[in-house]
């Protein structure tokens, strides 16, 4: 019987004798295949999604060819999938069809579908019944790469109506009545409220402790940064700025590379006071004169709370300030039927579209007045 130990193989060399400046040709070699397999599942998904849509218009044409072929519809369905199941396997149940049709119904214009994104990115926006915020969900899917569970995260947070309810509020009536473009971005625009940090797992209830919230956010960056919204790069935790005789530290300090301004975050968790307010304006104004470049804009303050009583909020430097806002945060995620609570008391969802029709709280989506952000 063999030795097994004189058998085993030698393990590769990562520099063999002799050949120098060989790790950079295998780094080389490693990005260039990994390139090409993430080149190759693109082009399936691709593929698949151009597929569902073409199986979806096909079943919508065929319905469309008389009034029997009509009434027949779920019928139909189970007949196809009963069928392409046996023949090509997982895939083409009755659920998956009706999806197909679906999708073709809801993105008539096959020229206008994105390509990165794969088919289970298309079935989560099939969820979403507004046509403005399902064609905005797709575009910032795409733009902002990101993953099926992040864009399922997105719409179930109602992303899209919290950053319609950061908009300025004159310039948002002001598009609406003129029925105008975009709106020029501003620090409003990119300051969600509330903030939602159910990915950190921290209680929702009992007494927390700041400098724990400050280790979960960053322990969970990339999350952070996703619901902070487009643009946005870590720069410190605790970076000092300094008076004549004492020393101050921000708790966190972002870049938005779209406003152009370093982005300051006090976190406070207890309920918003008016000294959090002057510490923080004390804040922003010291960092515009020690820290902010030539060529960026001013610095911007956010105070993210767990509870902030409105009027303190109207009675302070916050209320029309363009550089500094107070933000909730939650620890818990609401349910939609609470986050739409909240959402509806804002002014923006009372204005309605050209046609006058109500909103409807009951649609898993609020009729908005704008196409397009």
């Amino acid at each position: 019987m063999k030795n097994p130990a004189k058998t085993r193989s030698k393990p590769v060399s990562l520099n063999p004798p002799g050949l120098v400046g060989v790790g950079g040709l295998l780094g080389e070699l490693r990005s260039l295949i990994q390139q090409a397999r993430q080149k190759a599942l693109r082009a399936v998904d691709a593929v698949q999604v151009r597929t569902c849509w073409e199986v979806g218009r096909h079943i919508v044409e065929y319905e469309q060819g008389g009034k029997a072929r009509a009434e027949y519809g779920a019928g139909l369905l189970a007949w196809v999938a009963e069928r392409l199941t046996a023949e090509f396997g997982k895939g083409f149940d009755a659920s998956n069809l009706r999806y197909m049709r679906l999708f073709y119904q809801s993105f008539p214009n096959c020229d206008a579908l994105r390509h990165e994104l794969s088919w289970t990115h298309y079935r989560l926006l099939l969820r979403v019944e507004n046509t403005a915020a399902r064609e905005w969900y797709a575009n910032e899917s795409a733009t902002q790469n990101w993953s099926t569970r992040q864009l399922e995260r997105q719409i179930g947070t109602l992303y899209f109506e919290r950053l319609l309810a950061s908009k300025d509020r004159k310039a948002v009536k002001k598009e609406a009545d003129k029925k105008l473009g975009k709106v020029i971005p501003s620090p409003r625009e990119f300051v969600r409220d509330p903030v939602l940090l159910e990915f950190l797992g921290l209680p929702g209830t009992g007494r927390l402790l700041e400098s724990k919230l400050e280790d979960a956010l960053l322990e969970h960056l990339q999350a952070f940064l996703l619901e902070l919204g487009k643009g946005f790069a870590f720069v410190a935790r605790q970076q000092r700025v300094s008076t004549e005789s004492k020393d101050f530290y921000i708790d966190l300090v972002f870049y938005n590379f779209l406003l152009k301004c370093f982005v300051l975050i006090d976190l406070k968790t207890e309920e918003l006071t008016h000294q959090d307010i002057g510490q923080m304006d004390m804040y922003v104004r010291l960092y515009d004169d020690q820290k902010r470049g030539a060529e960026d804009n001013p610095t911007v303050g956010v105070i993210l709370c767990a509870k902030k009583d409105e009027t303190v909020v109207r009675y302070s430097v916050l209320h029309g300030n363009e550089q500094l806002f107070a933000s909730k945060y939650q620890l818990v995620l609401p349910t939609e039927a609470e986050l739409r609570a909240e959402l509806e008391r804002d002014p923006v969802f009372r204005l309605h579209s050209s046609d006058s029709t109500p909103t409807k709280p009951a649609k898993s989506h609020l009729k908005l007045n704008r196409k397009k952000i």
